[in-house]
Parts: structure tokens; sequence; C-alpha cells
């Protein structure tokens, strides 16, 4: 029996997660049994969705949950061998057992860092690819607009909208993201809610409407696309993250999605099983060829998780937030 390092939920948070909601705690793990393999965690997610669970998903006095890449280094399992990397959905765990199921294979491209596999080319690039391209039906030359556009998955949507030679608008929350989207990723207008009326600002910027919202905020944002929105046009909701601490605004404008007949239509990730082949071989070109750019926000150190959590709901990470576990 050997020891190993969790971080757990002590407390439901009220509003913005606190320090105190989460513990980090020393527990014991057995060694694997026919079938089983020990994994040993190098990265771990952070990721919007994991703050609606605490509320209720999440059980107390347990690892939070949450998903990462690690190496096997124990195996007596068919399908695995050590030092194989895996995608898992563990939790915050840094070493553990599984029978294997929750974990996939990274082939991972040595031209492609790994933490790569956890945006770009894991679950939040496939939720944009599919969110955009399959929920959102997206046409070449359509009018998009992005909510949280400099986000993990709002950054990837964005990106492909510019590869198919779409119009896109992008809205973030702060001047040097807003930089980053219009000098770095080329989106035709950037939006900072924070200093601009996201309404008023929206119709300026959006003369020819909007065909596709990619949707991740809800609220004030979904309430000034609306009215912009084309006849027939499309709103993939990937998240609503104004709403995920229980605050969040009103949303006054949902009739117009009768007269525009426009389809709005949640998804996750799961929904895009048929897709990932053709999502893993385009996105790992685009990403080769730096055609799809991706920011980092590396937190060093298995007990930073819930710094990162919180970070999250600040506005501190620029893209994807992740905690590096080991090497």
């Amino acid at each position: 029996m050997t020891t190993t390092e969790e971080i757990h939920l002590v407390r439901r948070p009220r509003g913005v997660p606190e320090p105190d909601d989460f513990a980090h705690v020393e527990a014991s793990v057995g060694e694997p049994s026919d079938g089983e393999v020990t994994v040993e965690s190098l990265w771990m997610s952070v990721d919007p969705y994991m703050r609606p669970r605490l509320d209720s998903d999440q059980p107390l006095d347990a690892p939070l949950l949450g998903g990462g890449i690690g190496r096997v280094v124990e195996s007596r399992h068919e399908k695995y061998r050590e030092g194989d990397l895996v995608r898992h959905s563990a939790g915050f765990r840094k070493r553990f057992v599984s029978n294997g199921k929750g974990l996939s294979l990274v082939r991972a491209d040595p031209q492609i860092p790994l933490s790569v596999y956890l945006h770009a080319l894991g679950g939040t690039g496939l939720t944009a690819y599919g969110g955009l391209l399959d929920v959102g039906a997206l046409k070449d030359g359509e009018q998009v607009f992005v909510s949280t556009a400099a986000g993990a998955v709002g950054s990837v949507a964005a990106q492909i909208a510019k590869l198919k030679g779409c119009y896109v608008v992008g809205s973030t929350g702060s001047d040097d993201k807003a930089k980053w989207l219009g000098e770095e990723l080329g989106l035709d207008a950037v939006i900072n809610y924070r200093r601009e009326e996201i309404g008023p600002r929206l119709a300026e910027v959006t003369p020819q409407g909007i065909d596709v919202y990619f949707e991740n905020v809800g609220g004030a944002h979904l309430d000034a696309a609306l009215p912009r929105m084309n006849v027939r046009g499309r709103i993939p909701v990937c998240g609503m993250i104004s709403t995920y601490n229980g605050e969040g605004e009103g949303v006054r404008n949902l009739f117009s999605l009768i007269y525009g007949r426009i389809r709005m239509e949640g998804f996750v990730a799961s929904d895009f099983a048929h897709l990932n082949a053709k999502f893993v071989e385009e996105m790992s070109a685009w990403v080769k060829a730096g055609s799809i750019k991706y920011q980092e926000t590396i937190l060093d150190g298995f007990d930073r998780a819930p710094e990162g959590l919180i970070g999250l709901f600040r506005g501190e990470n620029t893209g994807k937030m992740l905690i590096r576990v080991g090497e």
C-alpha cells in the first residue's frame, strides 16, 4: 500500500469558490489487480464545467471531479503498457488505480506539446470543432460571434471560423486578451465587455447580422446577440459561465427565436465521437502549421488546483488553465 495526494471538496461554494472550500488530502492507494493499471498524473485540466458540479454532483470529502493526462506506471491490463500516456477522468488524484474505464491512449505527435492534448487537441478543441461545425452547421463565409473568444474553447471556435472564411467577432474581458484576438488571431472585431456595453457595440460591429453565435456566457451576451441573429441563425450553446456562481442577468429577447426561426441547441463533447478521427487529423495539421494558435496558463504543483479553479472565474487565466503535476 502506497500513498497519493487528492484535492477534495469539503464545503459547497457560495458564489465564486474560495480556498477553504477545498482540502489537500493524503490518501492510500493499493496495488493493481488483474485487469487494472496504476496511473501517475502529469497534467490536470481546469474547466468552467467543474463549477456547476460543485453544487450537487460533486460529493463532499471526495476527489474533485475532473480529468487530465497521466502515465501508466504499473499495468496488469491487456490494453495498456507501462509508460503509456492516457487521458483520464479519474478526478484530482496524483496517483490512482483504474480498471481502464474512462482511460484512453494519447498518441502524442512529437511535434506537439503534451499539454495541447488537454485543450486544442483535447476535449475543449473537440467541443469547439463539433459545436461550431456540427451543431452550428457553419457554412463558409458566414457571420459569426464567439463569446469569451480568448478562452480555451472560444479561441479554437473563433479560429476555425476564420479558417472557413467567416467574418468573426469575439468578446473578452481584458485589453490584453482583446489585443491577442485582434492582432494574433486576426478576428475582424473584438469587444471588451468590461469597457464597452455589449449590446450597442455588438450591433455596431455586426452590420450583416449574425448567422452563428457560439455561446459560452449567457446573460447580457445572449440578450445582445439574439436581436442580431439572421433568419434561421444557429446558436450552439457550449456554456453559460455568467450563471455558474449563482449570479447572472436575465434574458429578455428570447422572442427573437420565434420570428427569426433561430435554432438554439446545447451540446457536450461526448456528442462528437463520430467526428473524432477527422478532428484529430485536421486539428493536428492546423496546430503544426500555426493556423490554430493557443495560450496556456500553467500552475506548477498539484496542490494549486483550487487556485486554478478560483482563478478561472476571476478571469486570471489566458487561454487554457492547466495544473502541471509531473513530467
